[in-house]
């Protein structure tokens, strides 16, 4: 599992250990993957649009397919939505 936040890098290690996450938090700074996945897109804040992450997940095989996609998720669903994908892919064992 990777995670990707438009976050520079050092403000993504101290978020995952402070979380003491178990996974890589790549930083796409420049939003570069976030737009290649639809994840970089205009949000209404405050009433103004803005430019900003969608927060999404993404489930990706290993013929580099998405099987998965999820947008618009909190973090809570996200896990459960991701998990839920996975146990529902051929050849699983859950």
């Amino acid at each position: 599992m990777v995670g990707i936040s438009p976050d520079p890098v050092k403000q993504l290690r101290l978020f995952r250990d402070k979380y003491g996450l178990p996974f890589i938090l790549l930083s796409d700074t420049d939003h570069q993957v976030a737009e290649q996945y639809g994840a970089w897109r205009e949000k209404k804040m405050y009433g103004r649009a803005v430019m900003g992450i969608v927060r999404s997940h993404f489930i990706i095989d290993e013929n580099g397919r998405i099987v998965d996609a999820q947008m618009k998720v909190t973090p809570a669903q996200s896990v459960e939505r991701a998990l839920a994908a996975l146990h529902a892919l051929p050849g699983s064992a859950g």
